[in-house]
């Protein structure tokens, strides 16, 4: 052989090729004559220029563990050159690129491809997509001695495909899969991808009632007999419903390692469980062989109905990727268009990465489970990156997963409602969403799941729209900006759960703050955010009973804003701006206390619908008016409400002489203002409101061009014209 044949064969043939060529250099070999036997070296090596030549050597004659090179499937250096060796008593199924029978169809024999493990669609006789690559992707992927099979050219498939097998890599090179007349699904069936990997459920369970209660962010776990786990395992676990919730209300859902036995009655597994649970409820262990290591990488997706120009649905649709009882099986590279179901499902998966993936236009955002770039149920420690989407239902959503990152991921084209990033309120815990941008919503599914979440942070999101109001526990938002869209959202929403909830740095136009669940230890604190309200916006709803309490931030176009619920509200360092003609903050918290900042063209009127106290100081600068014409106020309220004044160091100015400064005019009142300085306008003190068991202390302020209208006069309960300064 001589040297520029080696480099040729070297080139054409794959590692498995340099190899016998490196042996057959000692003894030449010459190119068999088409129907004739070969003439073999030393080695038995021959030399043939395609594939179809090496098939019309007559099989007869032919040595066992003879070896032959072929420079191309369909001519030279085509891409599908192999190296091959005669099994004699092979009778395997022939495929057309492992394992390949001659002409002569001998009912024994076989050529077998040697190879390295990594192996190429061309190798069996693919170049486009003109012919299904089916049954050369079940021969490649099937083969245990294949770890890794690549295309260089585009290719069509027809059927689903479900493997069991682990380590592999799948890389498509960036070729296009296209999908036509891709044989149908069945019934709501979002793992009948083309390449689903799905681990072994192997039937051994372990259920058992908690004699004593799991307490939150253990990975220790009672167990009947340790004896039944091994470490190194993986189980699948979960407990049962939640009492009186919803059908399928779980706090616990994941596919675990067992990584030691404690003793004889504990196991401790690699996950910090996100949520306790109470004794008496029934956790259930099913055995599981995961699929470890299997990659998919570098495709352009069609879907079905790319091809075609058909419409998909769940039957007729088609998606590239899926995974089920899965470790260590990461997706990069995907580019999808059309596809019905999630570009990649996953479900019991544990560490995976999907990265550089995108979906362009579903065929639906509508149908619940479809138009998704990647839907995780059960899912442990996945990293999902630098992926986009346009059109579509669902970005990224996580259903009953923990310890989960978004990074760096965008979705466009959502006015039709197709938030990308969610999560189902399956008891999702501790999930970071970093850099990203795009509609939101989180435990939002439904009560049928729980409708709740802990942990979850957002930091550097820009979205139209935002909602996080169910049971959301310790949600943090970070830099979250949410800017009005005339096209979908054109109030600019943001709501959250005062359960927990912490924001700093973000934007709005419509904020407010619910309350489903009071789980947390820590405050509700607004920080250092920036919100312009709609009229007559409910900030603080019904339901809250929470204290919330904002700080430094800033919040316009106030007009008959209401504070609705009963937990207190405290303003630090805040600026609320309002307008001459808009009304005042309605409040009907227990307690509404102003520490610094300023209110501008606003003020505060206490509902009275219960006792409240209101406290304002530190520094505070209340200035302008508003339609109310009084800038501190009692509305007529519930029988029987007291209402406490707590004035101190504050300075009040009134726009014009008929502005109150205070006007109250009836009902209980304790009233309190020491230190406190008035200018221009009036102060609004009725004797009627100063009654029975009502008090009034006005001391040690400063009144500058002040009318004092109806003040009650000096007496047991009452002190308002001693120890002032009047200007």
């Amino acid at each position: 052989m001589t040297t520029s044949t080696r480099r040729h064969l070297l080139r054409t043939g794959g590692v498995g090729a340099a190899a016998v060529a490196a042996g057959a250099l000692a003894t030449p070999a010459r190119a068999a004559t088409p129907g004739s036997a070969p003439a073999a070296g030393q080695h038995g090596t021959t030399a043939h220029n395609t594939v179809a030549e090496l098939l019309a050597v007559r099989s007869k004659g032919l040595r066992d563990g003879a070896v032959a090179v072929v420079a191309g499937y369909r001519s030279p250096g085509d891409g599908g050159g192999m190296t091959v060796r005669w099994d004699a008593g092979s009778t395997g199924a022939p495929n057309g690129g492992t394992l390949l029978r001659p002409n002569d169809r001998p009912a024994q024999g076989r050529w077998r491809r040697l190879h390295d493990g990594v192996l190429d669609f061309r190798g069996f006789g693919l170049f486009d997509a003109a012919v299904p690559a089916d049954d050369a992707l079940d021969a490649m992927v099937l083969d245990p001695s294949v770890h890794r099979v690549e295309a260089h050219t585009d290719l069509l498939f027809r059927r689903r495909h479900t493997f069991h097998r682990s380590r592999i890599e799948l890389d498509f090179g960036g070729h296009t899969v296209h999908t036509g007349g891709i044989e149908r699904n069945v019934h709501d069936n979002p793992f009948g991808a083309v390449l689903f990997f799905q681990g072994t459920a192997t039937g051994d369970t372990v259920s058992h009632p908690l004699a004593a209660g799991v307490i939150e962010l253990t990975d220790a776990f009672p167990v009947p007999d340790a004896g039944a786990f091994e470490v190194g395992q993986w189980w699948a676990v979960q407990s049962d419903e939640v009492a009186g919730g919803g059908s399928d209300e779980r706090e616990l859902q994941k596919m675990v390692e067992i990584t030691e036995i404690i003793d004889g009655g504990h196991i401790r597994v690699g996950y910090l469980n996100g949520w306790p649970l109470a004794a008496g409820r029934t956790l259930t262990w099913r055995r599981v062989e995961p699929v470890v290591g299997a990659r998919v990488s570098n495709l352009v997706f069609l879907g079905a109905g790319q091809d075609t120009g058909a419409t998909d649905d769940e039957y007729t649709g088609s998606h590239p990727v899926a995974y089920e009882y899965a470790v260590d099986c990461d997706v990069s590279g995907i580019q999808a268009t059309g596809t019905f179901w999630p570009v990649v499902m996953r479900r019991w998966c544990t560490r995976y990465r999907t990265v550089d993936c995108g979906l362009k236009n579903p065929p639906t955002v509508f149908y619940g489970g479809a138009g998704y770039l990647t839907q995780q149920i059960y899912c442990l420690y996945g990293h999902v990156a630098d992926c986009t989407t346009s059109n579509v239902r669902h970005l990224n959503d996580l259903t009953a997963s923990a310890y989960c990152q978004v990074v760096n991921c965008h979705g466009d084209g959502d006015d039709e409602g197709g938030n990308p990033f969610t999560t189902h309120g399956q008891y999702e815990h501790d999930l970071l969403f970093e850099g990203n941008s795009g509609l939101m919503d989180i435990a939002n599914s439904g009560a049928q799941w729980g409708e709740s979440a802990k942990r979850i942070t957002v930091r550097d999101h820009v979205c139209s729209w935002f909602t996080a109001n169910t049971k959301i526990t310790d949600l943090t938002l970070e830099n979250v900006k949410v800017i009005a869209r005339p096209t979908f959202d054109p109030a600019g929403t943001l709501v959250v759960n005062a359960d927990g909830a912490q924001l700093r740095g973000c934007t709005a136009s419509f904020f407010a703050v619910g309350q489903r669940s009071a789980r947390s230890t820590r405050p509700t604190t607004i920080t250092d955010c920036t919100f312009d309200l709609p009229k007559a916006a409910v900030l603080v709803q019904t339901p809250v009973t929470a204290p919330v309490h904002f700080v430094r931030s800033t919040l316009t176009g106030l007009d008959g804003t209401v504070l609705r619920g009963a937990g207190a509200v405290r303003f630090s360092d805040c600026r609320l701006v309002g307008r001459a003609d808009a009304a005042p903050l309605s409040v009907g918290a227990a307690e509404v206390a102003v520490e610094g900042g300023s209110l501008t063209d606003t003020g505060i009127a206490l509902s009275a619908v219960r006792d409240q106290r209101i406290s304002v100081g530190g520094g505070a600068v209340l200035s302008g008016t508003n339609a109310a014409r009084a800038l501190l106020a009692r509305d007529t309220g519930a029988a029987g409400a007291t209402v406490s004044w707590e004035l101190g160091d504050l300075r009040s100015s009134a726009s014009g002489p008929d502005t109150a400064h205070l006007r109250v005019a009836d009902g209980t009142n304790r009233y309190s203002a020491v230190g406190a300085r008035f200018a221009g306008g009036r102060l609004a003190l009725a004797a009627a409101a100063f009654t029975g068991s009502s008090s009034l202390l006005h001391t040690a302020c400063t009144e500058d061009g002040v009318t004092r209208e109806g003040m009650p006069p000096d007496g047991g309960r009452v002190s308002a014209r001693t120890g002032n300064l009047t200007l």
